[in-house]
């Protein structure tokens, strides 16, 4: 009999955690997610051109930090010098400066980031041009023009995101847990595990509305950016030999739209540098 009574007691513990980890969960997501939709306070009226009041259209800057962040920024920036013959990238993963002068502030933080050696590895010079100063100023004119996502709102929903998962799976657990200590009788353990199903349902109801309202969010364009990120890439071509075309493309689309299969090469993430260079 007290076996009978803790069982029954124990899955209804077990079940009002999982109520507590799935409700707690789905409210910190539509808190954040309502924080992140929050509009951006006004941006003054002389602010950098294309981002501010949607004046002027984006920079190929702007386009690459909005569809890739600092990352893409990075790598659009490599590929403009190597293309001008200031820079050359070879597919071993080194990039060795030609000529030192760089056109604007990105990519003289580029060109400073591979040192006085003249010489170093992509991967190296992206990541430290990716904390360089250009970048974040880059990132802040886009956040105060509503553009761009902050990054603590990015975080913040991208944390809320998978607490919600790890409650949806801790729910699965403790409806297992459950069902293993309910005492055993006619029907088993279904009852309880039609109980467990409720906060199941509310988790995966609550990330399958997350993916379409809240995916936004968790990118680096909010929902004004990436609507004139889709007019840049559905704009005409520009340049007589495509210069602008091709820049543009690794701005929207990253370092897969270049046909040269030795710079994607040169590029890809996580890309090993070899001393034979």
């Amino acid at each position: 009999m007290y076996s009978g009574i803790y069982g029954d007691v124990f899955w209804v513990l077990l079940l009002l955690v999982a109520w507590a980890a799935a409700g707690l969960s789905c409210v910190r997501l539509c808190r954040a997610a309502v924080d992140a939709a929050r509009p951006a306070p006004p941006a003054p009226p002389d602010g950098q051109p294309g981002t501010v009041g949607g004046a002027q259209p984006l920079s190929l800057y702007e386009a690459a930090f909005l569809a890739g962040g600092p990352h893409r920024v990075a790598d659009l920036t490599l590929v403009s010098l190597h293309r001008r013959r200031r820079l050359l990238l070879a597919h071993t993963g080194w990039a060795t400066v030609v000529d030192p002068e760089g056109g604007d502030d990105l990519e003289r933080s580029v060109i400073g980031a591979i040192g006085p050696a003249g010489q170093a590895r992509i991967a190296a010079v992206r990541a430290a041009a990716c904390a360089a100063g250009a970048v974040r100023a880059l990132g802040d004119g886009l956040v105060r023009a509503g553009l761009a996502v902050p990054e603590a709102a990015r975080a913040q929903v991208s944390s809320a995101v998978r607490t919600v998962r790890a409650a949806a799976a801790l729910t699965v657990a403790l409806a297992a847990v459950a069902q293993l200590t309910f005492p055993q009788g006619p029907g088993g353990g279904a009852p309880v595990l039609g109980w467990f199903a409720l906060p199941l349902v509310l988790t995966l109801g609550c990330l399958a509305i997350a993916r379409i309202e809240v995916h936004p969010y968790s990118t680096w364009a909010s929902p004004d950016g990436q609507r004139l990120l889709g007019t840049l890439s559905r704009g005409g071509r520009e340049g007589r030999d495509g210069e602008r075309e091709v820049l543009t493309a690794v701005a929207v689309r990253g370092v897969r739209a270049l046909d040269d299969p030795a710079l994607r090469a040169a590029l890809a993430p996580g890309r090993t540098a070899h001393r034979g260079h």
